[in-house]
């Protein structure tokens, strides 16, 4: 089946150094192929139109011509396998996992915000690489497995006590058999818990206090526990603790809360990517290392997590 493909012909005036290094900054931002000199393409999409669109404006303010072309093969003979190739994002996946193994050996050396920072940036780089790979294959694959490696290798270093996914029925519960308890979880909170942690006190017990337990062994037996194995609450089947405890209260039903289970998903076990992950965990990181403890950090990520929760009900309501 032939492919249809956007050309962009482009000349500009002799003297234009840094306005032509502007224009070629954005075209590979873009992903754009690159035929020969001035002559790029792109896969036909109306974002990719739109790019082609602006850099059109942008050569002829300039006063020198840009020409964009629509065409449904190859140019000049060329095939839509050798248009393919020019969009092989193979050596940038190797880069990437050269960094993600380098990465994965220094977490013993790292503090703790400063490995999860490292792996934030990290999963930025390997969506800014997703972003561009038109025809993804085998080297996509293997990094976004590689990504999951990296992340679990940090969590088994800095959270070794991480529940296991059993399998099971999630059993609905009702809130009111939930009121004023004390919830516990492990210590030294990161995504799942703290989000977890941020959802019982919102949406299901208002009146909630939690422990921070250094071991799982440690719960008391009064206490309601999430996100470690034995816990009332934790893992079952693909779902992380937050999911569950969503489905267990019968909050999956609310959109927001969706949005930010399968965020909390992506973050917690890797999946499908959700773009605003690498922010999340960028903010995430920072309210981390401003805390001098558990408690000083479940406020600040309350915080963050209502106000993304408000921004996420607004999206719906505006849709």
């Amino acid at each position: 089946m032939e492919k249809n493909w956007l050309i962009l012909i482009t000349s500009l005036p002799g003297r234009s150094g840094t306005p032509r290094m502007r224009i070629w900054r954005a075209l590979k931002a873009s992903g754009a192929g690159i035929l020969r000199d001035g002559v790029y393409v792109l896969p036909q999409t109306s974002e990719h139109q739109s790019i082609f669109e602006q850099q059109v404006g942008e050569v002829r303010e300039l006063q020198g011509t840009a020409y964009m072309l629509q065409q449904s093969s190859g140019m000049d003979g060329a095939t839509d396998e050798q248009f393919e190739l020019l969009f092989d994002r193979s050596s940038e996946y190797a880069a990437w996992n050269d960094h993600a193994s380098a990465l994965k050996k220094q977490f013993p050396e790292m503090d703790e915000p400063k490995a999860r920072r490292e792996e934030a940036q990290l999963r930025r780089e390997l969506e800014s690489i997703i972003r561009i790979d038109f025809f993804p294959g085998v080297s996509q694959a293997n990094a976004q497995q590689a990504m999951d490696d990296v992340s679990a290798s940090l969590n088994r270093h800095f959270s070794p006590d991480e529940p296991t996914a059993h399998v099971g029925k999630i059993e609905t519960k009702e809130c009111s058999e939930f009121c004023n308890r004390t919830w516990a979880t492990r210590a030294n909170l990161w995504v799942d818990r703290v989000a977890s942690a941020w959802l019982i006190k919102r949406h299901i017990d208002p009146k909630a206090k939690f422990l921070w337990l250094k071991k799982p062994k440690d719960c008391p037996a009064n206490a309601v526990g999430f996100d470690f194995d034995g816990a009332a609450f934790s893992h079952v089947d693909e779902f992380v603790t937050f999911e569950v405890l969503a489905k267990s209260f019968s909050l999956e039903t609310d959109e927001a809360l969706a949005k930010i289970g399968d965020l909390v998903h992506f973050l917690d076990v890797g999946g499908v990517s959700v773009a605003d992950g690498a922010g999340f965990l960028a903010m995430l990181s920072g309210a981390k290392h401003q805390s001098k403890d558990d408690g000083a950090f479940v406020k600040r990520a309350f915080v963050l997590l209502d106000n993304l929760y408000v921004a996420y009900a607004q999206l719906r309501k505006s849709a």
